[in-house]
Order: structure tokens, then sequence, then C-alpha cells
């Protein structure tokens, strides 16, 4: 499995971010989404990794460094295409991004999930992350499932 940094600029990123818009609000109210902006992919402060499979972009993440010293990163934009799943992208995605946060000095990992995105949430618990209050600029919401990774 071939992960590479992506842009916005590269083929099927503004489609693969808004397919994930569009299930997001699709399940909560817009309220209750924190979506990042396509935009926002090419900050520094921001590492975004995608895998194509036949030439089309099937899955991507992305890790945002909340912090100046980079040792908080939250993922972002976790998602593999319907047609993609059953095929360890998911698992290669939460690889790689775990990886380059801890090249990159990360100690933390936190994400903010849906409680209705049950085999998310399995998956992120596989990998360690352990459930936690809210955080950062976030509000409580009902909806949101928060967790974290202790990396180093």
């Amino acid at each position: 499995m071939d992960i590479i940094q992506l842009y916005p600029h590269h083929i099927g990123v503004p489609e693969i971010i808004e397919e994930i818009d569009h299930l997001m609000n699709s399940l909560y109210s817009e309220d209750s989404n924190d979506l990042l902006p396509l935009g926002a992919l090419n900050s520094e402060f921001v590492y975004f990794a995608g895998v194509y499979i036949q030439e089309e972009l099937a899955a991507c993440g992305a890790v945002v460094f909340k912090k100046a010293d980079k040792t908080y990163g939250e993922f972002k934009r976790i998602y593999v295409k319907p047609k993609f799943r059953g095929q360890n992208l998911s698992k290669g995605i939460l690889d790689h991004l775990i990886t380059e946060s801890n090249a990159r000095g990360v100690r933390t990992i936190r994400l903010e999930t849906g409680n209705k995105q049950v085999a998310a949430i399995k998956l992120y618990e596989t990998f360690g992350f352990k459930r936690r209050d809210v955080y950062g600029d976030y509000e409580h919401d009902p909806t949101s499932v928060y967790m974290e990774l202790n990396c180093l």
C-alpha cells in the first residue's frame, strides 16, 4: 500500500472531501460537525495523506498539529470510500499518520468522531485510543466521542 502526502490540487482530493462532508452532514447536524475545509489541507500545520487504487483516491486522513511545538495533533478526515472498504486501508492510513506524527515529535493524538460511527470507534480503540472528555475548542456535544492516544 503506497500512502502519499496529498494537497488540495491533487486528483480526487476535492471530490473525497465533498463526499466526506456529505456523509457527515447526513449523519449529524451541521452544528455538530467540525469539518476541516479543503483549503486548510494546504497549511504548514496539516499533514494530509491518502492512497490511490487504480488512479482513484480510495482513502485519506490528516493530522492537524495544534501546538507550535507539535506535541499535540488531531486526526481529521479519516475516510475510506465505500467501494474500497474491507481492504485494511483505514489501518494503513492510521499507521501512516501515527508514524508521521511520531516522526514530527507529536506526543499526543486526539480525535473527535460521531457516536454513529461505531466501526470507526472500534478501529481507533484497536490502535490504543481511549475515550476522554471534550478538549480544545470543542464544546460538549452528545453526538461526539472524543478520543486520545499517547504516543511517546
